[in-house]
């Protein structure tokens, strides 16, 4: 029976394969943003001028958000982030209702130079189980 390199080698072709994959993980999570807690986002956003974004769509928004709270739903982030310029440097937490929203707005945020950007541990969950203020929009 014939062995060929492959066969012979196989722990070593892992064990490299797996090596490469962790040199890679920093450069391909780089644009996944980093989570904080409602603590730190309100220590943000008094010390360092930080913006709450909510990301939610208008409805979501509309029935109670944040005080002060950007809004600019998900699906128009990429059309829209220029209005957080004067943030570039500065701490934005994204708040969303659970799922992919938050992250594909920090991903557009970031790619376009914004060095500073969290998402809100839980969401807008979190922050009303705090019984953190909300306001409502009046229509």
């Amino acid at each position: 029976m014939e062995s060929t390199f492959i066969q012979d080698n196989i722990f070593f072709i892992i064990a490299a394969m797996m090596s490469g994959g962790m040199l890679l993980w920093p450069v391909l999570s780089r644009n996944a943003a980093k989570e904080v807690d409602f603590q730190q986002a309100i220590k943000m956003i008094n010390y360092e001028d930080g913006l709450l974004l909510d990301v939610r769509d208008d409805n979501e928004y509309a029935e109670g958000h944040p005080p002060n709270a950007k809004h600019i739903s998900v699906e128009r982030i990429s059309e829209r982030w220029q209005e957080l310029e004067s943030f570039k440097d500065k701490p934005i937490i994204v708040i969303f209702r659970p799922g992919i929203r938050a992250g594909h707005a920090g991903t557009v945020l970031r790619k376009n130079g914004f060095k500073k950007v969290f998402n809100l541990n839980g969401g807008i969950d979190t922050w009303r189980r705090e019984n953190l203020p909300m306001v409502k929009n009046s229509k």
